[in-house]
């Protein structure tokens, strides 16, 4: 959520990089709105004066007039506050809507408009054809679609032997890494409510919607650790001294993905279920861009541990998402396509969460102000999967393990 008093002083600039998110928001009606609001604000506390001072009236002259007119204030007050309250919460929803706003560098446009930053790692050419690696899963029975069908649907699946024990082996690197950067890890509720959903930046409603809801609670099922991580320290005011605070926080994730099928979106890549180790930093607004860098500089450093190839992409205004005001995806190399896909992404939200759930900090002055928070995926468990089997992969079928991964995976160094 953006500061209503940013949007008044900039309503042109807002509405125009909503605009370019994406997002068709009615700046005028959302002002016209807050004006009403402090409308009503003002008169509500000049009729909290009125009522004190009558007060002390009536405790001098508890005539039948003076009472009377108390009545009537009070009924007159109730009125006003209704009628506050409902304003207050229309304006609260309608600012809900309103995307965050974006850096002047950032590449206009959607997809297609993404920037390469940087490329890391060797792409070779392989002299023979490298199994996609459903392919190479199915063949040797590790992969089961067929089953997960059978169980819970399309796009749910088995795993099996040694691709479970991989998963694992990245788990605890990913952790290790995490927990050298300072990272404490976190286990979290697997179901949040829709107030810390949609104060995460979330929506259960949509033709875009992504999560799955409880029927008749509310409850939803989590897309990330990063909602249940947002939603920590909803309504907490967090010193100064103890930011930055960094969490690493293992989960499921559970997709919707409606639509994701097609060549590019087959096997693992894109699921309705996956694990995923996401980080997740709260810190003082003057360090949110020093925190992207180094979340973008851990994400690289698993990466190069996994001897993947990749690339760093700066991502498109379009392309960013409502809560994004600055991200980063990095793409692995794929010899079976030739081609680069999505691994991790890493993102600065600025305050936009913490006003949204009021997740605040006191400065070194006493000052209370809205902190910043940032989110990065460590490692979503099935695609470091695919990129590990599809560029470590020898003619006959056998998947060397990178080794940095061997110490937590038995030692084992080759599949």
């Amino acid at each position: 959520m953006l500061d209503i008093r940013y949007i008044r002083e900039n309503s042109d600039q807002v509405a125009e990089k909503s605009r370019q998110k994406g997002y068709e928001v009615d700046i005028p009606a959302v002002l016209e709105l807050d004006n009403k609001y402090r409308a009503l604000l003002q008169k509500k506390e000049n009729f909290s004066r009125q009522r004190n001072e009558l007060a002390k009236q009536i405790r001098g002259d508890q005539s039948s007039e003076q009472i009377e007119r108390g009545r009537s204030l009070r009924e007159e007050e109730k009125s006003l506050t209704a009628e506050f309250e409902a304003t207050e919460k229309l304006l609260v929803r309608s600012l809900a809507k309103i995307p965050n706003i974006f850096p002047e560098d950032t590449p206009l446009g959607g997809e297609e408009a993404n920037r390469n930053e940087k490329k890391w790692g060797v792409v070779s050419e392989k002299d023979f054809d490298v199994l996609d690696h459903l392919s190479w899963g199915e063949k040797r029975s590790l992969i089961d679609f067929e089953r997960g069908a059978k169980v819970a649907g399309n796009k749910f699946y088995f795993l099996k032997g040694v691709l479970v024990e991989l998963e694992f082996a990245i788990f605890q690197l990913g952790l290790a890494l995490a927990k050298k950067y300072g990272f404490t890890a976190m286990q979290v509720p697997h179901m949040v409510s829709s107030k810390v959903l949609e104060g995460a930046g979330f929506s259960a409603r949509g033709e875009e919607k992504q999560i799955y809801k409880i029927e008749d609670e509310d409850l939803h099922l989590i897309a990330t650790a990063e909602i249940p991580l947002t939603g920590y320290h909803t309504d907490e005011i967090i010193d100064f001294s103890n930011l930055p605070i960094l969490y690493a926080g293992l989960s499921p994730a559970y997709r919707v993905e409606g639509g994701a099928y097609g060549k590019h979106n087959r096997g693992l890549y894109r699921t309705h279920q996956f694990n995923k180790l996401e980080l997740y930093v709260l810190c003082k607004p003057e360090e949110s861009e020093l925190w992207h860098q180094k979340l973008l500089e851990l994400e690289e450093e698993l990466c190069q541990a996994l001897e993947i190839p990749y690339r760093v992409v700066r991502i498109a205004s379009g392309d960013l998402g409502a809560p994004a005001y600055k991200k980063y995806d990095i793409e692995y190399w794929t010899p079976v396509d030739k081609s680069y896909r999505e691994l991790t992404s890493c993102s600065n939200v600025t305050d936009y969460q913490a006003r949204r759930l009021n997740i605040r900090y006191r400065d070194s002055e006493g000052k209370i102000a809205y902190l910043h928070t940032l989110n990065a995926t460590a490692a979503a468990m099935s695609r470091v999967t695919i990129a590990l089997v599809e560029n470590h992969q020898d003619k006959d079928g056998t998947i060397h393990v990178p080794k940095a991964l061997q110490f937590y995976f038995g030692s084992q160094t080759s599949f």
